[in-house]
């Protein structure tokens, strides 16, 4: 099991948002040209950058690392 961050998975959630490479550069104070290293996987986050790049793309950081929304599978505490 791959547990970090990869290209598609920033990809996928950078597109959910609507977001360009650029303005999520701006968000975590990197250049867009290293959220399109990141994303044509010649490079990856350095691990000081996965909590601003969770929070800029809405998700948790395990999330992130996971690829995939964690979702509560109990019941009384999910309020989808």
């Amino acid at each position: 099991m791959n547990l970090y961050v990869t290209g598609n998975t920033i990809k996928q959630l950078r597109e959910q948002k609507k977001m360009t490479q650029a303005e999520l550069a701006d968000k975590i104070d990197v250049s867009s040209k290293t959220v399109s290293k990141w994303e044509t996987a010649k490079g990856l986050p350095d691990i000081s950058l996965l909590e601003p790049l969770s929070a800029a793309l809405g998700v948790s950081v395990m999330e992130l690392m996971k690829g995939d929304a964690v979702i509560n599978q109990n019941r009384s505490a999910n309020l989808l």
